[in-house]
């Protein structure tokens, strides 16, 4: 076994067995190249990828190729989801390179690890041929390599890097509606999403699209939020039968995907389809939280309340080979039930993508539509099939399960814990709120250290702005569906540990990384938003929490900064600023500061949490300490609406606090 053998990650333990000399990233490894004037080859990927397995099993199993790299490289394997600094610093040169990036990322670097070549996935013979010509070029031209490893490093350095902005800032109506304008020549009509294929969820680009539509009142925006959602939910993206969204769809129709299962991605659709059912109760979206919370409590929860990180494309070798089904297997499992069955899931002899004879899931009809069209009754059809649907998910439960990624990640489990506040807040259910807590405790208990560092990965002493930005942002969330204001203090310990070792005041921005953690050879800022929210936006947002519930001009002053660094990014690539775009929208709108105070606190909130206002705050209790809470107590519960620093007569119902909101 290779050095790997001692990891706890399962990507790199998936390479402890490889004939490659592989190294973890560390001092060990960047000092044997610098001692060895040996170029270093940092491989990059995570243990759900399918294409790295691929190349793995092509080149990295091989002794040939190995023998090959052993010779000229110090080899370097990167787990991107425990180490995301180093990903972001070999993307963005693999990005200046090619102007395309993904995973497997590799990377040929000089000794002292700045790129000078780089790509993704390479065939065997490509592999081996672009080995010799770097190490060639490295030994016969070592001033061409310097010069163009100087260039390239200048090219990170600079990359989603931005300017600090001191003019005053405005934000207008007309602005959004340029902006959205924009982005919207990009949506899909007939599909749903954006653009062709590969198609991704990006549940934070609709989260944004639906509360402009509200906001708005833009009912063509607010039509192309629906069809994604309903598309997403039945398109085979979505695992019909176990619960969960696959990562992405290879086609423009969400229908076949690329089955690995990540936790971040179901993290923010639970939140996505929680809150459009507050907004739009449609019983499908109420219906696809429950099945993926359900689909996470089962498959990526640990006994602890930590959520694993993935679960693979891959079983048994096949990409896919776990959710697939012929007709044959559907009819040897549900007998005279096999028809109507395969009639709502798209299930043919001849199957419906490249296996043959093989069947991904997916939908095509409401259910009521199709009730009206076989003439059968609305609630007969719906009981026949959750009834043959549990019977095909215990048949498939005997297979070959894809492989777990047991890591537990900080910063996705801050998304999970937001999710399931934003479910009890959608649905009222105490079950989604006692798993909160009990991920609220796992996460203080196994992850926060006595001095209130947070660690990325349980026994590390490395964390990123992502950590602190989400987990901040859950227990904002979880005090907004408690009024315990102790998650309220643990969100703002983190806030403040991040602006003390992130924030770069010179610039107006957080860097990714501490200023204690080990440098390397760019500290990068995460800006836009992809299929995560940007750490920075999602800190500019958790600022802008705070100074309202902690009357703090500190963090307003950051986050405004913030934002007007970023506004003129936005009106270029909208989709890539859409949290950044929701903060925007709370500057045109305001933020609504609702207390809820008295003896049926509880239930007034849960009240209030049934009408759609995405641009409010909500906080009270029988007791607190907040500065909007004082004077606020009495015997009777009360609702007081406040924005701007002014709050308006208390109301006793909602639905007069409602008109207050309507009015303001």
């Amino acid at each position: 076994m290779n050095r790997l053998a001692n990891s706890t990650s399962p990507y790199l333990l998936q390479h402890a067995n490889n004939p490659v000399d592989w190294h973890p990233w560390g001092t060990e490894a960047l000092q044997k190249a610098k001692d060895e004037n040996k170029l270093i080859l940092v491989s990059i990927g995570y243990s759900a990828c399918h294409w790295c397995h691929v190349m793995e099993h092509e080149s990295f199993e091989d002794e040939k190729v190995a023998a090959v790299m052993n010779e000229y490289f110090v080899c370097i394997k990167v787990d991107r989801e425990e180490r995301p600094d180093v990903d972001q610093i070999y993307m963005s040169a693999v990005q200046l390179m090619s102007g395309r990036g993904g995973w497997p990322l590799n990377c040929i670097c000089l000794p002292d690890q700045r790129p000078i070549y780089g790509g993704t996935y390479f065939r065997k013979n490509d592999w081996v041929s672009l080995l010799f010509s770097v190490a060639d070029f490295f030994k016969n031209k070592p001033d061409e390599a310097e010069e163009y490893a100087y260039r390239l490093t200048k090219g990170i350095q600079q990359y989603e890097s931005l300017g600090l902005v001191t003019e005053p800032a405005t934000y207008t109506r007309d602005a959004l509606e340029q902006i959205i304008g924009d982005w919207a020549k990009y949506f899909d009509k007939t599909e749903g999403g954006l653009g062709n294929a590969p198609k991704f969820p990006m549940p934070n680009n609709w989260q944004c699209l639906m509360r402009y539509g509200y906001l708005m009142n833009d009912e063509s925006v607010a039509a192309q939020v629906k069809l994604t959602l309903q598309k997403m939910a039945f398109g085979g993206i979505y695992d019909h039968i176990g619960g969960g969204f696959a990562r992405y769809s290879v086609d423009g129709m969400w229908h076949v995907p690329h089955f690995e299962k990540m936790l971040y991605d179901n993290a923010q659709l639970i939140s996505l389809y929680a809150e459009a059912y507050t907004w739009h109760p449609d019983p499908l979206y109420k219906k696809v939280v429950q099945d993926i919370v359900l689909f996470v409590l089962r498959e990526l929860t640990s006994p602890e309340f930590g959520f694993y990180s993935a679960l693979d494309a891959d079983s048994e070798g096949e990409e896919g080979k776990f959710y697939i089904f012929t007709k044959a297997e559907i009819e040897a499992i549900l007998g005279d039930d096999a028809e109507l069955f395969c009639i709502y899931y798209q299930i043919t002899e001849h199957g419906n993508w490249e296996e043959e004879s093989s069947n991904v899931l997916f939908r095509k009809e409401t259910d009521q539509g199709l009730s009206d069209k076989l003439g059968l009754p609305f609630y007969t059809l719906l009981e026949k099939i959750e009834m043959s649907r549990e019977k095909v998910f215990n048949a498939r439960s005997l297979r070959v399960h894809p492989g777990l990624d047991h890591k537990i990640l900080a910063s996705w489990n801050g998304l999970v814990l937001k999710s399931l506040c934003d479910a009890c807040r959608a649905f009222g259910k105490t079950k989604y709120l006692e798993v909160a807590l009990k991920n609220a405790d796992f996460i203080l208990n196994n992850l926060v250290s006595e001095d209130g560092r947070l660690s990325r990965v349980k026994g590390q002493n490395i964390s990123f702005l992502d950590d602190y930005a989400n987990v901040a942002d859950a227990f904002i969330a979880l005090y907004e569906v408690t009024f315990n204001e102790e998650w309220l203090f643990h969100a703002k310990k983190l806030v403040d540990i991040a602006i003390i070792h992130y924030y770069d005041k010179e610039n107006g921005v957080f860097f990714y990384t501490a200023d204690d953690d080990v440098q390397l050879i760019a500290r990068k800022s995460e800006i836009m938003d992809g299929v995560t929210p940007a750490s920075n936006s999602v800190m500019a947002r958790n600022l802008k929490k705070l100074c309202l519930l902690f009357d703090d001009q500190q963090y307003q002053e950051i986050s405004a900064q913030l934002l007007r660094n970023i506004v003129p990014q936005i009106e270029r690539y909208p989709s890539a600023y859409s949290n950044w775009m929701m903060l925007m929208l709370e500057e045109v709108f305001g933020t609504y500061e609702v207390a809820v105070t008295g003896e049926n606190y509880e239930d007034m909130r849960r009240e209030m949490e049934k009408n759609y206002v995405p641009n409010k705050i909500i906080l009270g209790g029988k007791k607190g300490s907040l500065p909007l809470l004082q004077d606020k107590f009495g015997a009777d519960t009360q609702i007081f609406i406040c924005k701007d620093k002014t709050c308006g007569l208390p109301t006793k119902t909602t639905a007069d606090a409602l008109k207050q909101l309507k009015g303001s």
